[in-house]
Formats: structure tokens, sequence, C-alpha cells
């Protein structure tokens, strides 16, 4: 097991300007028009596509790293461009992650690439777990996935809720319920192909934050699918629903699964978020003069920026060791995937607010990215469900209560 070190190597130190430099040059010129439009920035996926940025290899790239730092080091640069349009170019890799959370590694191979497409036609992918009477409680999903042995197909029925790239995505990954008596260890996964008939989206949410980012309801009628498009296969899930039925210990939790995966990552994000406003106050505060000298030279604003920069520097470190737990297998003792993500969204919305501040007020800075930052820095703290519920797990996981 590779040790944890804070000195990024080189490979890192080349990614991190990489991937900042598309996000000044490309992502930030973009950021304003896309989000009054609020659609889908396709011409900015298509250029990440052509540079190797959105994909397959880079992805993997990025999970193959054993110190498990480059993932969210990719990823602050890019929310650090803006959060809405970068989440349009890494929504697919939560149904990824899916995918590798549960799936078998033919699954991996045959499924990975079609949730990218190609450069020159890159795809999308939605992850749809959610649902509108459940949200994060994985244990109040309805939608249900019946298996037709007649003719080796699944049939999916169900609403799901808030899901990114729902609907317009070429591969949907969803989770629902094979066997109702077992609560939320009678569920799996299943890949959705694409093209497959009774697939609907009627509804695009209409969102504070993150407007880039195409979220909507996502409603399956009698949807079938192959067999083989369980996730893990169906030997696989049979043998865990009869350890479940004798009361035996029977492993992960698909939706869960990949939940834990991904909360480094959505901190990695807000921290991506919150940097940003950080410095467009800092270069603010060294330029604007106010009473016959700059503004930065007030105590209080100089605290104000001591302060958010300690607090970012103190959410980053809680991503990073959480990245690296999760990479290396470390069990998460104290809930460090939720502390993380948790730690990361509230310093995001403080720092845009704080930000705001120091620009002005939020009055005076509506046309300012600033403003733009604070509304996507609110949605990270309900990603996932919301901050009591990451509580909840941070708790349970330090007083050793088992969560089933």
């Amino acid at each position: 097991m590779p040790g944890f070190s804070l000195e990024l190597n080189e490979d890192q130190r080349d990614l991190r300007d990489w991937v900042h430099g598309f996000a000044a040059e490309v992502i930030r010129p973009a950021a304003a028009e896309w989000d009054e439009r609020e659609e889908t920035p396709w011409p900015v996926i298509q250029e990440a596509a052509k540079i190797g940025l959105y994909g397959f290899e880079s992805l993997a790239t990025w999970f193959a790293d054993p110190i498990g730092l480059s993932l969210p080091i990719a990823v602050e640069e890019l929310f650090w461009g803006d959060a809405g349009i970068a989440l349009a170019i890494m929504g697919t890799g939560l149904a990824v992650a899916g995918i590798f959370a549960s799936g078998s590694p033919e699954q991996l191979v045959e499924w990975v690439p079609e949730c990218f497409g190609d450069e020159g036609d890159p795809k999308l992918a939605a992850f749809c777990a959610s649902e509108p009477q459940a949200g994060s409680d994985v244990a109040g999903y309805r939608t249900r996935a019946v298996y037709d042995e007649a003719t080796d197909e699944w049939v999916i029925n169900g609403q799901k809720a808030w899901a990114t790239n729902g609907g317009i995505a070429n591969v949907h990954v969803v989770t629902a319920v094979v066997d109702p008596a077992l609560g939320s260890r009678g569920q799996a996964g299943f890949i959705v192909p694409p093209g497959t008939p009774g697939v609907q989206s009627t509804r695009k949410i209409k969102k504070h934050g993150l407007r880039a980012s195409h979220t909507a309801d996502v409603f399956f009628d009698d949807v079938r699918i192959p067999g083989r498009c369980v996730l893990g296969g169906k030997e696989k899930l049979d043998a865990r629903l009869a350890r479940a039925r004798e009361g035996q210990k029977a492993g992960g939790q698909a939706a869960m699964a990949t939940f834990e995966t991904t909360r480094p990552t959505v901190g990695a994000m807000a921290v991506g978020v919150a940097r940003a406003a950080y410095e467009y106050a800092l270069d603010y505060a060294k330029d604007r003069e106010a009473f016959g000298r700059k503004i930065i030279e007030n105590q209080s604003i100089a605290f104000d920026l001591a302060n958010m920069r300690m607090e970012i520097d103190a959410a980053r470190l809680l991503v990073w060791r959480a990245a690296w737990m999760g990479r290396n297998d470390v069990p998460f003792e104290a809930g460090e995937g939720s502390m993380s993500k948790l730690k990361a969204g509230e310093v995001a919305v403080w720092a845009t607010e704080r930000a705001i501040h120091i620009l002005g007020g939020a009055g005076y800075t509506r046309e300012h990215p600033v403003e733009r930052m604070h509304r996507d820095a609110k949605i990270f703290t309900i990603f996932e469900g919301t901050s009591e519920i990451q509580r909840l797990v941070m708790a349970r996981a330090i007083s050793g209560i088992h969560i089933r």
C-alpha cells in the first residue's frame, strides 16, 4: 500500500496544470452563457473529449493513481472553472462509479465506453438512484425490477428523481428493488442500454445552481433489459440475496456503494468552488481602494481572507485523506467519506458568502461570477442527502453502531 503524502508527484502536478489550463481557457469564458441558458454545454464537452479530458481513458487513469489523489485534483480544477459546466463533464462519472462499484469486469469493458461515446460524438450517462419519496434513503426505494425467466429479461418499473443527465443519457444505471422483503439488502443495480423502450423523462428540473448540468426525473415503464444487465451478474445477485434471507452478511448495497465511492469527489467539487471564490475576493481586495488604502489592509478583510484560506485547506486535506483511504481499501472508521463531503460543502457555502461580502454585498454582485458560485455551492450541501444524514453516518461510525 502506498503511503499517504501531501507532496504531489510530477504526474499529479502535470495533471493539475493541464486541467487548470482547460478550466481557465475554455470553461470560464463559457460559464455565464451556459448558466443563463440552463442547457447542457455540448460544445465544451466536445472540446474536453477532443483533448482527452472527457472519456474512459482519462477517468481510468485518474482512478488508477495508487495514491488516490489524481481524481480529486482534476475535479477541483474543473470546478474552479465553473461548477455547472464541470458537472456536465463529470456527471457521467457517477454512472461509471456505479458500474465500477458493483459490475463485473466484462460489464466494465462493455458499458463504460458506451457511457462516454468518442471524441467525434460524445455521449452521457446517468446514475438513477434517488426517488421522490425517498431521496437518499435507500431503504425507501420503490422502483422494482422483476426477472422474466421465460425471456431472460429484467422488467423495471418506477420513477427516479434528480438524476444528473437523466433522460438525455446514452446509458442509465438504475438501482431497483428485487426483493422488497429484504429492504435495502434486496436491491440491485442495472444497466439500461441505449435506446431501450419505456425510458421517459418528462420534466427537466430548473435549479438554483449548477444550471449548465441537466437534471431530470426519469420514468421506467415496463422497461425490458437483457438478463446480463444486472450489475455483477444474476448468479452473484442470487447468492447475495440468499445470504440476506438467511440473516448472513450479504455484502454491499448498490446505491450506497456508489455514494461511498463518490463522496470525496463531491468534496473536491466543493473545494474547487470555494477556492475560486476566495481567489476572486483576494484579487479584488488587493486592487480595491477605500479611504485611501487597499481594502486588504483592513484587519477585518485580511482576517476574512485568512479564515477562508484556512478552511479551504482543511477541507482539501479531509478530501485527500478520504480519497487515499478509498483507493487503498482502508476502512472508513469514522465516516471519513461523509466527513470530507460535508465539510467541503459547508466551506463552499461559507466561503462564497464571505467573498460576496468582500466584493460589496449581494445587492451589487448579481453579474459577478462569485454570485453564481454561491448558488452553485448551496447544491453541495444537499448532494446525496442533507447535512443531517451525513452527520448521522459519521455519528454512527464514530459510536460503532452498525449501519445496515
